[in-house]
């Protein structure tokens, strides 16, 4: 999670700062888009909504009791998952 937008660091010794201070050094330095993709926020950012909408349309629990049918049924439902997601992704062209 980012720091807020009016978030000050909480020593001015380099040395001193904890991660939120890098992490409010580095909004300074290089913005946002800046900081997202130095830190990798992104791609967790989108990987937390991944596992949610799993969770929220498949269910936050296996039904199946063995290993292997374990396997198949998280492989059948990212299948699902997948192509609900694609069926719903818009096709832009450019002229």
């Amino acid at each position: 999670m980012p720091p807020r937008a009016d978030a000050v660091l909480s020593t001015t010794d380099p040395n001193q700062w904890i991660t939120r201070d890098r992490h409010i050094q580095l909004l300074a330095e290089r913005g946002r888009m800046g900081w997202q993709r130095t830190t990798g926020y992104g791609r967790r950012n989108h990987a937390a909504t991944t596992i949610s909408r799993y969770k929220h349309l498949i269910g936050p629990k296996l039904r199946a009791r063995s290993w292997s049918s374990q396997q198949g049924e998280v492989a059948l439902a990212a299948q699902v998952l997948n192509r609900m997601i694609h069926a719903a992704k818009l096709v832009t062209i450019r002229r």
